[in-house]
This record gives C-alpha cells, sequence and structure tokens, in this order.
C-alpha cells in the first residue's frame, strides 16, 4: 500500500521554525498498531492522520509512544494541508476526535485559527521530584495541574535558564509539563516538556495553550493576547478567551511532500 505523506512546520511562517508534524491523509482508518509504527518511524513529535465523513474529517494524533488525546500543531498541519494541497474550498473545517470533541480551523488569508476547548489549571498536589527534574535557580509562584502540570515562573529569564534532567522528568505520571512566565516582548511565554511520551522539549505546543490562556486572560485581565513558545525554534501565536473554549492562531509552511510504503 501506497498512503501519501506531507510534513508541515506549525506555528511559523519560516521552514524549520515552529513546531513539525507529519500528517497522513487516508480514506479509511489503518489498523491502530500501523498507525503507531507510522509515528515511531516519523519520530516526530506528532504524526496526523486524518479520513474524511459526510461533515468533514475525521482526526487522530500518534507521538512515537502513544495516541493522544490532543493536538494542537498537528491539528493546524492537517488543516494547513488540506487547505494548501488538497484543495479543500471551503472557509473552516470541522474535524471529530475521539477525545476532544469537535475541533474547527478557519483560514483567514495565511492565518489559521484553531477553536479548541479551555482546561484551566487546578490546584494539585505536587510530586517531589518534579522542581529537582526542572532545574534552573528560579522558583515557580505557582504549581496546578491541567492535563500536565502547570508552573508559573516570574521572569522570561526564569523559563529560558530551565536545565530539565528529561529522565527524572520521564518518572512522572503526566503527558507533559508546562512553564511559563510574563513576556518581554509578548503578554506570556512558556516551554513544554513531555520525555514520557518520547518528546523530550516541544517546539510549540497548541494543547497546552488550551490551560495557558484562561490562566493568563484572568491574570493580565485580557482576552486577547500575543504570544511565544521559547523553545529552540520558536513558536508565535495569536490567543484568544471564549469562556469555555480558547482561540489559538498561527501560520504553517509545507516542508515535505512524500510517498510511503506500508505493508
Amino acid at each position: 500500500m501506497i498512503l501519501k505523506i506531507y510534513q508541515a512546520d506549525a506555528f511559523t511562517d519560516q521552514l524549520f521554525g515552529g513546531n513539525p508534524a507529519a500528517v497522513c491523509p487516508l480514506q479509511e482508518w489503518l489498523p491502530d498498531e500501523m498507525m503507531q509504527k507510522i509515528a515511531l518511524e516519523n519520530n516526530l513529535a506528532e504524526t496526523a492522520f486524518f479520513v474524511p465523513d459526510a461533515d468533514g474529517f475525521m482526526l487522530r494524533w500518534f507521538t512515537p509512544e502513544l495516541e493522544i488525546d490532543l493536538c494542537g500543531h498537528a491539528t493546524l498541519a492537517s488543516a494547513h494541508i488540506i487547505f494548501t494541497e488538497l484543495g479543500f474550498a471551503e472557509k473552516q473545517i470541522s474535524f471529530k476526535t475521539k477525545v476532544a470533541g469537535t475541533l474547527v480551523v478557519s483560514k483567514t488569508n495565511n492565518i489559521y485559527t484553531l477553536d479548541f476547548p479551555a482546561r484551566p489549571p487546578q490546584n494539585c498536589e505536587v510530586p517531589d521530584i518534579l522542581l529537582e527534574a526542572l532545574g534552573g535557580n528560579a522558583t515557580p509562584s505557582i504549581i496546578q495541574k491541567s492535563r500536565d502540570y502547570f508552573l508559573v515562573y516570574e521572569s522570561e529569564a526564569a523559563i529560558i535558564n530551565l536545565k530539565p534532567d528529561f529522565s527524572l522528568l520521564a518518572k512522572i505520571d503526566v503527558i507533559g509539563i508546562i512553564v511559563t512566565a510574563p513576556g518581554e516582548e509578548v503578554d506570556f511565554v512558556s516551554r513544554f516538556f513531555a520525555p514520557s511520551c518520547s518528546v523530550p522539549e516541544d517546539p510549540v505546543t497548541g494543547s497546552a495553550h488550551c490551560t495557558l490562556i484562561p490562566y493568563w486572560a484572568k491574570r493580565l485581565d485580557k482576552n486577547s493576547m500575543h504570544v511565544y513558545q521559547l523553545s529552540a525554534r520558536k513558536g508565535e501565536l495569536w490567543c484568544e478567551n471564549k469562556g469555555g473554549r480558547v482561540l489559538i492562531s498561527g501560520k504553517a509552511v509545507t516542508y515535505l511532500r512524500g510517498e510511503i510504503f506500508v505493508p
């Protein structure tokens, strides 16, 4: 069987920036084991698979280790490929997902906007090794949790200077760890670590902003925000708080078009 595959850099307008995601259009689902093997072979943070249905598409995301419940950058990459490579003529795309409900992506000029569920952080018990595993000299002022642990620091420098011990972080039973602080040039900055999913540091994480946006909207008393994720590849996002939903906007560029051969 020959399948088409694409790779796009999401939340950037420059190749080799943002977060790369593989995208595999399908006419029907492959066995889960095969999709997991493809994701492992791609060795990117996420590989997205989608299948057309009567209302749009069904969408699933796989890390090299597991199928994940929600992924922003691979959703943006999928929409980018559908709009630009597959000739989709409508103004918005509806994606049905297994856990996150229906996600809508709209396109205005060269900016894609994702309509995602909000996941505000809540107070929680903190694993003893969490701060040790994150390294750095600064101490967070807040530690909470949504799907991921959520740590707030007081300066952008503190976020940049974290030196995570990924072997320790991988022992924490959670998808990922979000760290964030006020931005010097933007409203807030963040980083995201997910070594338990074979993603030591994710370059740009749309799903983390489901937690970041409601927190910062309340703290800053504003609903529209411009933000950076401070990985080595760096990501740029425009965010809007909508109560129970968040809007996450960004750009994308196509890196690769190809074919894969599966048994």
